[in-house]
């Protein structure tokens, strides 16, 4: 199966500029079976494709799948895929440090990896000075984006590198905000994916068997670009959503302890009780 794992959606990113029903159609178009919606901190690319399938009556095999691209606080831009039927509110928070977001998505049975790892500084992993510092938080990742339409070859060919250096599996997105980008990246699994479970098995099992695509031809910055420095922008703005949020996220944090706390005594209380009736 074909699927575009980077996609973004006009109801789920500000910056998108394409209908979840148009990303379908030009994928089906090209060949593709399926997509990753992975909007920018938000699900709600994906919910507007749920709504429309129920008000319209959609009927398709090609799958639509819920993913995230989360802004850490630390580490870039970070693709989240979680299980069938898990909704962690906090996953639309942005801000969260990129060893926090590990944990929490692999303690609901999620797997993530770093989007462009190699691309523009103050939104990939790789370039981050948390993972300069702790490179073995690579080590923790499910899979790592080895090509994204967006970047140039010289970032690819570092991504690739990378899926080699810490044995991941490398996956491909067009990480398309316009239509003209829709279906440039591709990544090919063999393996029958029809919802967020299927998914996660095949990255996890091996069943990942190539990704690729066609780089954009590079744009050369006006002088106002390149006079800003957009990393310490980007560093600012970024910092100071994540404060903004600080509330939110701490009430989403205290809900998730509160629930696995609940989850392990009730897991001891069936301990105890399975003791008690063999000792009986």
């Amino acid at each position: 199966m074909r699927f575009d794992m980077h996609c973004h959606t006009r109801k789920g990113s500000l910056d998108s500029k394409i209908d979840i029903q148009d990303y379908v159609r030009i994928l089906k178009q090209k060949g593709f079976q399926g997509m990753l919606v992975t909007d920018h901190n938000s699900y709600n690319g994906y919910r507007n494709w749920v709504k429309l399938r129920r008000e319209k009556k959609i009927r398709t095999d090609f799958v639509v799948l819920k993913g995230v691209e989360y802004d850490t606080l630390d580490a870039g831009h970070i693709l989240v895929i979680m299980p069938k039927g898990i909704h962690l509110r906090i996953l639309e928070v942005r801000g969260l440090p990129v060893h926090m977001l590990i944990r929490i998505v692999h303690q609901y049975g999620g797997i993530l990896g770093p989007a462009h790892p190699y691309g523009t500084k103050f939104m990939s992993a790789m370039c981050s000075k948390k993972m300069e510092k702790d490179q073995t938080l690579a080590e923790e990742f499910d899979f790592i984006e080895a090509f994204n339409t967006c970047e140039l070859p010289e970032s690819n060919k570092k991504a690739r590198e990378m899926t080699q250096r810490y044995r991941k599996p490398g996956l491909g997105g067009s990480d398309a905000h316009r239509e003209a980008y829709v279906g440039t990246a591709y990544t090919d699994i063999a393996y029958p994916v029809k919802n967020n479970d299927d998914l996660i098995y095949a990255i996890k099992n091996g069943y990942v068997v190539g990704c690729g695509g066609q780089e954009r031809e590079p744009k050369e910055k006006n002088v106002i670009l390149r006079m800003v420095p957009l990393g310490d922008v980007w560093r600012v703005y970024n910092r100071g959503v994540a404060l903004l949020r600080s509330h939110t996220r701490r009430m989403n944090l205290e809900k998730i302890f509160l629930l696995n706390m609940l989850k392990e005594r009730e897991k001891k209380n069936i301990e105890m009780k399975t003791k008690e009736e063999q000792s009986s």
